[in-house]
């Protein structure tokens, strides 16, 4: 079975919350979702749980308040390898309007010492060469620069690492340069990454083969309710998922098409069974309050209706 790690420098918790609409200046009334030990590597290896793979999970937690994450490593058996730091982890609140978007606020959390990223590159060198494939994902921390995170992500593909990641604004920028396996940016960090807006298919088709042009092997553009695209050397395909009727939550539907992405590459699916699958278990995240797959026989019926175009090659 394919080895699988998580990277999350910048862990949070995640206060979710839904409403009709935010009225700005005035009082709103949030209906509370739940709040959840979270951060985008996390959700990643809960839903790869769920699906029957093994997963470590790294990166930093602030050991003032790390215990509920240390009770869900637990509960969910996943193999911790977080390195404690001092402070706490950072709180985030994701409400989703009804009538629109997810608006995130996202806290600072702890600062990361030059002596603690220095602990953590040793570290996470040594253990990440045991594993087929380590997903890089989410934000910086305090302390940690860009240019640190990326000879970091250098380091590792220099060590034959194969590095998914799943990240945006500078990190994303900076991360692109140390030449990942695969990226995963969604439409909207696509369009910051190359600054401007991408109105259509083919815009944004023309955007991602600019990214591939940069020597990445995979890039896969998820584009919400409009499915996703994977631009690799074999070509290009488009996924289109069913409507979802009941969307409770965006929250975590990124991350669940990254832990699909990895689960077709566990089971050695085909480019469009492996993209299929993902787009399916991303369809079916925006449908619950919480990150994973409760019962992986629920995304039967929404991956039969999961539509696969080849649109070149």
């Amino acid at each position: 079975m394919v080895k699988v790690a998580t990277i999350t420098l910048n862990t949070a918790y995640d206060l979710v919350g839904r409403l009709k609409r935010i009225e700005l200046g005035e009082v709103n009334t949030v209906e509370t979702l739940g709040l959840f030990p979270a951060g985008k590597g996390i959700n990643v290896a809960k839903v790869l749980k769920d699906l029957g793979v093994d997963v470590s999970v790294g990166g930093f937690l602030g050991e003032d308040n790390a215990g509920d994450f240390e009770q869900m490593f637990k509960k969910q058996g996943l193999h911790d390898k977080f390195q404690r730091v001092a402070g706490k982890t950072r709180i985030n609140v994701k409400i989703t309007e009804t009538e629109a978007d997810v608006t995130d606020l996202n806290f600072l959390g702890y600062q990361i010492s030059q002596q603690a990223w220095q602990q953590f590159t040793a570290d996470s060198l040594v253990y990440c060469l045991d594993y087929d494939i380590v997903a890089v994902c989410g934000s910086l921390p305090r302390g940690v620069t860009p240019e640190l995170f990326a000879t970091w992500l250098n380091q590792l593909h220099q060590a034959g690492v194969k590095v998914l990641l799943d990240s945006s604004n500078a990190a994303l920028t900076a991360g692109l340069k140390a030449h990942p396996w695969l990226v995963k940016p969604n439409h909207r960090e696509l369009e910051a990454w190359i600054g401007r807006s991408l109105n259509s298919i083919e815009e944004i088709v023309a955007a991602a083969q600019q990214l591939k042009a940069q020597g990445i092997e995979n890039v896969i553009v998820s584009m919400g309710a409009e499915g996703a695209l994977w631009i690799n050397r074999e070509g290009i395909i488009k996924a289109q998922p069913p409507k979802c009727k009941n969307v409770v939550s965006t929250v975590g539907a990124g991350d669940s098409m990254v832990a699909g992405l990895i689960y077709g590459f566990a089971k050695g699916f085909s480019k469009a069974e492996t993209l299929a699958f993902a787009s399916a278990v991303s369809a079916f995240a925006v449908s619950q309050s919480n990150v994973g797959v409760s019962d992986p026989a629920l995304l039967e019926p929404i991956l039969n209706q999961v539509k696969i175009t080849v649109i070149e090659g």
